[in-house]
């Protein structure tokens, strides 16, 4: 067996691994790569789509509210189509997986969730081991990366030492996840409950359900973001001289046979409230960018609770560090499909700006940050391709190719390798034990 999977040192304390023999899952038949467009890389060209959808009900929605009060910002119109209580895309129904529309790293490879886990248990073992502590999942999707985890951590004793927090404003997805995590669950119907869904692991972890961050108990936590900051709603901003104009959606009012979108991008005329209220980067050289006001939200709320609680952020996503300008763009059946296009039955998605989540997690001088660093990078330092050889070694022969393929499409720059991106955040003040001990799949 490697030396370096079998006996990692973390914290000073070795890990053994042997374990992992009886806990690897049944090979679950992976989607046909070359149908994958999702994510992959960030595609220049859209997917011409030619069947004409007739008008769904947020279609009609979004028409009268534009009609009524005139042009939204994209950040309305996505917010809208993801999240309506009725229409919205994620709220219900499945969209992952060969069936839906785009797939996700934990449900590529199990690998994937025992190193995240891996690096979960390292970081807090050099912060400590503080107990009792908290893992917060900020949209969990089907609650495949948190039962992984859960997985990990059950096998090191550690259940009754930490409680699960999902952050999901989907009904539809929390029911999903507590099938996948849970013994037994429980609905909460007290409308001032800071929950509304509870239940228990059947290695005892209390797990809780939250609409919102801030829902969460203010503990030491470790909070985990993958794949939720590109859903969060953006607004696209084009600079016209030395004033920043919003790119806004209006209805459009020249549908044809040729153009049969029910809408339109169109140039704000003068100020709007967020083009005003962005700040560039000092030496900006974009003309065009996209600015997410709830991922500078979300994220200034993680530096503050990790600052003021203790406790560590993860956030792995495919973004880039203040480079690219229009990423905005919507994934259907695995391919492009043009966001304008009925709503609501897309994914609407934008690549993170990794300079603008360390701009602002670091505003007050009491958080470090570390990254990004590519996919395959991370995966790769923390012992993935050793994980990798000890899952073929132990599984049939007909689930070996499955395995490896999956582990390459992972890591491989020229698929997720290289376009997904690890970012840590820390508080400040552990920075000098960091450099003596640093972060595990950073360095």
């Amino acid at each position: 067996m490697n030396t370096t999977w079998s006996k990692c040192i973390l914290g000073g304390l070795p890990f053994k691994w042997h374990f992992y023999r009886k806990c690897s899952y049944k090979a679950v038949r992976r989607p046909n790569i070359e149908r994958l467009g999702r994510k992959l890389t960030a595609p220049q060209v859209e997917t011409k789509q030619k069947d004409i959808q007739s008008p769904n009900d947020l279609t009609k929605q979004l028409k009268a509210k534009i009609i009524a009060t005139g042009p939204i910002t994209v950040a309305e119109y996505m917010r809208e189509v993801l999240t309506n209580p009725h229409s919205g895309y994620y709220m219900q129904r499945d969209v992952f997986g060969r069936e839906g529309d785009f797939i996700t790293s934990p449900e590529i490879s199990q690998i994937f969730g025992e190193l995240v886990a891996i690096w979960v248990l390292s970081e807090w073992r050099k912060l400590g081991s503080p107990t009792p502590f908290q893992i917060i999942e900020l949209g969990p999707g089907r609650g495949t990366l948190a039962r992984d985890i859960l997985k990990v951590l059950a096998q090191f004793k550690l259940s009754g030492q930490f409680s699960m927090h999902m952050v999901e404003i989907s009904p539809y997805l929390s029911k999903a996840q507590s099938q996948r995590l849970c013994f037994t669950t429980e609905k909460i119907a007290d409308e001032n409950s800071p929950h509304y869904q509870t239940g228990k692991t059947a290695g005892g972890t209390q797990v809780y359900w939250h609409k919102r961050l801030e829902d969460v108990p203010r503990a030491f936590s470790i909070v985990l973001a993958h794949e939720f900051l590109d859903a969060l709603p953006v607004h696209k901003l084009q600079r016209d001289g030395k004033l920043w104009k919003e790119v806004l959606i209006d209805v459009n009012p020249n549908k044809t046979k040729d153009d049969d979108l029910d809408f339109r991008y169109i140039i704000s005329q003068a100020h709007t409230p967020i083009s005003h209220l962005y700040q560039p980067i000092q030496n900006e050289r974009r003309d065009f960018l996209e600015y997410s006001l709830e991922s500078d939200r979300i994220v200034s709320m993680m530096a503050e609770r990790i600052e003021t609680d203790g406790g560590i952020g993860l956030i792995v996503d495919y973004g880039h560090f203040g480079e690219k300008s229009d990423t905005f763009r919507a994934y259907k059946n695995h391919r492009l499909h043009d966001p304008l296009r009925a709503p609501g039955t897309a994914d609407l998605t934008a690549d993170v700006d990794f300079r603008q989540v360390m701009r602002i997690a670091e505003k007050h001088g009491k958080i470090i940050c570390f990254g990004p660093v590519e996919q395959g990078s991370f995966l790769n330092k923390m012992g993935g391709e050793a994980r990798l050889e000890q899952l073929v070694t132990n599984s049939l022969p007909e689930n070996q190719e499955t395995i490896k393929s999956g582990y390459k499409m992972l890591t491989d720059p020229a698929q997720m390798g290289a376009c997904f991106k690890f970012f840590s955040i820390f508080p400040a003040v552990v920075k000098e034990h960091l450099e003596k001990f640093p972060v595990s799949g950073f360095f």
